[in-house]
Parts: C-alpha cells; structure tokens; sequence
C-alpha cells in the first residue's frame, strides 16, 4: 500500500540564484507589498469613518479591499522570507494552507466583483428602487455569500487536491502552492475528483463572467440613452474601475490557471505567477482612490482632521508649559 503523504515540504521556484538581484526583487515586492496594504486599509478605514460612504457601494469596495489585503498576504511575505534566507522550502502544512486561503480569497473576491457589478446595474438601470433592491439586509446576505462561497471552494479544492499522493518530484514550479503544479507532480494516476472541481470552478467563474458582463450590457444600453451629458461622466466614472479590477482579475486568473504547467520553468512563467497574485491586489486602491472624487474628498476631510487635532494638541501643550 503506497504511502500518500512521503512529501512533507515542497521547494518553491527561485527568481535568480545571484544575490543581488535576489535583493533587488525582494526588495521590490515588499514595496509592492506595503503599498497594496496601506492603500487597501486606507479604502477601509476611509469608507468606514465617512458617514456619506456608509452605501451598498463603499460596502462591497469595502470588502473587496480587505479581500484583496488578504490574499496577497497569503503568498508574498512567504515570498520575501524564502528569498532572503536563500531557503526557497514550504511544509506540507503550509502549502495546505497557502491552497486554502488563496482560493478562498480569489473565489470571494470573484462573488464580491459579481454583487458589485448588479449594484451598479440596480443603481443604473432601476434608480428609483435602488434603495428598496438594495437594502442593507441584502448587502450583507451578497457579502455573506461571497465569503462562504469562497470557503466552500477553498476546503473543497485543498481537500480534493492534498487526497492526490506525492511521493515523487517536491519542485513545483512556482513561488506558491499553486494547484495545477501541485497536480503535475502528483504521482496519482487518476484526477478525476479534482478534474471535476476545476470543471465546477470554471462553469462558476464563466457564470460571474457572464452576470458581470449582462450587468453592463445593461448598463451601457442606459447610459446611452441619457440625454444629459453629466449622467454619462457619473455612470462611467462609477463603473469604469469597476470594469478595470474585474478584466485585469480575470485575465491575470486565466493566465496563471488555465496555462499548462511546463516541465521547465521559465521566467515567464514566474512572471504570470507574479502578475495573479501581486497586481490585481496592488492595482485595485489605485483605480479606486485615484479616479473616484468621493474617495479623495473623504480622505482629504480626514487628513484635515488629523490636522487640526495634531495642532489642538500642540497649542495645548504649549500653553500648559
């Protein structure tokens, strides 16, 4: 009876061996990594201290920031470890739970981009009963769903997946646990039972394709149709980094999926892996913060704030001494 779990660590792929770009790259993704983080809890702690940003749309964008701090989390700080001990090692535990969080991040964050494109559509398309369609007991329920879907789909792809015996090759060619390199080296005959997850995955990401780009048939069909200029620069100013997060989300997602895996990795292969895990978390606070006025409008209020206390305090202090 063969052994299913003679593999207790897996080698993950290295950018270079010399050392100085190996500081260099590292060195980068940490700044890449600071600023997803920052700009990501900037989003939240902006929309949650803003009263006028407490609507269904600050809601999901909300979400979605915490999803996206998350998920980049999962891979990059290991990343950054591994290649500043020059020890490029994850354990068999570690790897689980890497699978784990990743698809349980990206598959919320798949449901969450879905919920925003149909409040975009209600917002559109059905103005007058916005806040009917929308309430918040349905925000939530959206929201709620998202993060158990994405569980549903975390526990069942690192159940079906860690189920395979690796007892052969432990090089995966990437800088995660990535499941299609993880199927590569499986010395199982048989995938059947992850073949038809990711089938499942698929016809449900192909499903949330599908919504989000009805939702903006929809929308653009109204847009249109609006007489008034000014209807048109709101509408698009709304769905635009909408519709930027969810192309670059997909694209990247089917790059890093959907291409087979090589025997030899290449340094374009490391570079799709690059691009799933670190651009789409990285661009998202960008698009948002930059081209919508009441995210800027709400960060500069409190940075006024800030402001004025810090100078409060100052003139306290000083008429204390």
């Amino acid at each position: 009876m063969t052994n299913r779990t003679l593999v207790m660590e897996f080698s993950l792929m290295e950018f270079s061996n010399t050392r100085e770009l190996r500081v260099l790259h590292t060195f980068l993704f940490l700044l890449i990594y600071l600023e997803t983080l920052v700009g990501n809890l900037l989003i939240i702690t902006v929309v949650t201290l803003n009263q006028a940003l407490h609507t269904p749309m600050y809601f999901f964008l909300k979400n979605l920031s915490f999803l996206d701090a998350c998920f980049i989390s999962t891979t990059v700080p290991n990343f950054i470890l591994n290649s500043l001990s020059h020890r490029s090692i994850i354990s068999l535990p570690g790897c689980v739970l890497q699978v784990l969080l990743m698809i349980h991040f990206a598959g919320s964050e798949l449901f969450i981009l879905t919920a925003m494109s149909y409040d975009r559509y209600v917002a559109i398309c059905h103005p007058l009963r916005y806040e009917v369609i929308m309430n918040w007991a349905v925000c939530v329920q959206m929201a709620a769903a998202s993060w158990l879907m994405g569980g549903i789909f975390g526990a069942l792809y690192t159940a079906e997946t860690f189920s395979l015996s690796f007892c052969g090759s432990r090089h995966l060619p990437h800088f995660f646990c990535h499941v299609p390199s993880l199927l590569k080296i499986s010395c199982s005959q048989t995938h059947i039972i992850i073949n038809v997850s990711l089938v499942l995955g698929l016809l449900f990401g192909i499903f949330c394709l599908s919504c989000i780009g009805f939702s903006y048939i929809c929308i653009f069909n109204t847009v249109l149709r609006m007489p008034v200029s000014q209807g048109w620069s709101k509408a698009f100013s709304t769905c635009l980094p909408h519709l930027i997060v969810v192309s670059t989300f997909f694209l990247t997602g089917a790059t890093a999926y959907l291409k087979p895996v090589p025997d030899y990795p290449h340094i374009l292969d490391f570079v799709a892996s690059v691009f799933y895990c670190v651009v789409p978390p990285s661009l998202n606070p960008i698009i948002y913060s930059l081209r919508n006025k009441e995210i800027k409008e709400a960060l500069c209020k409190i940075l006024w704030r800030v402001y004025q206390y810090r100078s409060h305090v100052k003139k306290s202090n000083s008429i204390l001494r």
